[in-house]
């Protein structure tokens, strides 16, 4: 299980030291939470922090939720992400955006609690992260949903269509609740990291 570690929690804070702080720690990926304050509340936009961003060795897992699906990919595309996330509740056009995203990112698509696996179904073949939201979009720190039977939906889709996509939740995540995420194959963690003062800590305690 790999460890992505979200920074929406202390987005007010030091962003800069944060990026470089959690670029010595053994976190296996930065994730940035992009919210338009349209699609979910609050608002975030990391393209200020680019310069910071381009000098991190940790891959970035770029998470969007937001309307303007084309726009942000496009902006986004400058940070040289790993991963690139939409929603799938925003868009009749999502073959249209995998595409787009394929030509320079590994590509990955949200649901929120409320939407099925199901809706998945056209589009599971075609890309290579499903991730789980385990909270409603948009604020850090919000309970934990149980989502282990998508996670076990998903899984078992997987292997028996032979499909390459990694299982990836967000929300909620802590030492008590990763244990119910187990089919997952990476972990979005927000406060339960950076809250603390020893990030490299929290992490250990999550994989261990």
């Amino acid at each position: 299980m790999k460890i992505s570690t979200s920074v929406l929690s202390v987005v007010n804070d030091n962003l800069e030291e944060i990026f470089l702080k959690l670029d010595k720690t053994s976190t296996d990926y930065i994730h940035l939470d992009v919210i338009d304050g349209v699609f979910a509340p609050d608002k975030t936009d990391f393209l200020k922090y680019k310069e910071t961003l381009l000098k991190v060795s940790k891959p970035l897992d770029v998470h969007l939720m937001v309307n303007d699906v084309e726009t942000y990919i496009e902006n986004y595309k400058v940070l040289n992400p790993d991963i690139i996330t939409f929603h799938l509740e925003v868009t009749n056009e999502v073959d249209k955006y995998i595409k787009k995203v394929k030509t320079f990112s590994k590509v990955g698509i949200s649901i929120k609690p409320s939407t099925s696996v199901e809706e998945l179904a056209p589009y599971l073949d075609k890309i290579d992260v499903v991730l789980v939201m385990c909270a409603e979009p948009g604020r850090g720190g919000q309970s934990f949903m149980d989502m282990t039977g998508k996670l076990k939906e998903l899984n078992k889709l997987r292997n028996a269509n032979h499909y390459h996509y990694q299982i990836e939740v967000d929300c909620g995540i802590n030492r008590e609740t990763i244990k119910k995420v187990e089919l997952a194959d990476i972990v979005a963690v927000g406060s339960y990291i950076t809250g603390a003062i020893d990030y490299e800590e929290q992490i250990r305690n999550l994989i261990n």
